[in-house]
């Protein structure tokens, strides 16, 4: 059987419906392309979330994280907790005055905490909630030099915004310089006015804006 060839040089039925046919099937696969890419993005972006597993009071703690320390960091003042100060606090690093310094500030405040613990005078005195935490930051505009700590074994440095809710009810973010050491677990250096080869520039980068929660799959 022969096809009817249309009058005029026009095309046949049966190659306009193999002309449609390829189209649509030219365009169910360019659909089909574009839901697996995003798909795949997706599933990529998410798989390469860490999982973060909070506490009680909705944030995380340990030394898991540079946020979790960061946070235990305003829990041991809220608590005024000795214990949970020193564990999450870096031990003396670096040489010279700078490490003196540094001795010198965690004795100071582990006397201070002591003497808050005991005064009732002082209940209203430092933070009493975590309001917000931001996800941590590498310093941007003057990076660490980490050489001359490879006997304190410092793998990495960054800084993490918390906000939180003092007694008096007024808001007060406090910017923490965090460290990591070789064994993977990160500590909160609570001075880092003392070290001014670790914390350059820390006080001049911009406002954090992302939250912790975009960085991680939030386990509840």
């Amino acid at each position: 059987m022969r096809s009817t060839v249309a009058v005029g040089g026009g095309r046949s039925p049966l190659s306009l419906v193999a002309a449609s046919a390829r189209h649509h099937m030219k365009t169910l696969v360019s659909l089909l392309c574009i839901i697996l890419v995003t798909s795949c993005s997706f599933r990529a972006q998410h798989a390469t979330k860490p999982r973060l597993r909070l506490t009680a009071d909705g944030f995380p703690s340990g030394h898991a994280t540079p946020e979790g320390v960061a946070c235990d960091l305003a829990r041991a003042w809220m608590k005024r907790d000795v214990s949970l100060f020193t564990n999450t606090c870096i031990q003396p690093i670096g040489s010279g005055s700078s490490r003196s310094e540094y001795e010198a500030f965690l004795t100071t405040n582990v006397a201070r905490m002591k003497q808050l613990a005991t005064n009732e005078a002082a209940f209203a005195i430092g933070p009493r909630g975590i309001a917000k935490l931001f996800a941590a930051r590498h310093l941007s505009r003057e990076r660490p030099d980490l050489s001359g700590y490879a006997d304190d074994k410092i793998a990495d440095v960054m800084f993490v915004d918390v906000e939180s809710i003092l007694r008096d009810g007024k808001r007060y973010l406090h910017r923490t310089l965090v460290i990591q050491t070789s064994d993977g677990k990160w500590y909160v250096h609570p001075a880092p006015e003392t070290d001014s080869r670790l914390s350059a520039s820390l006080n001049d980068e911009s406002p954090s804006e992302r939250e912790f929660s975009d960085a991680y799959e939030v386990l509840r």
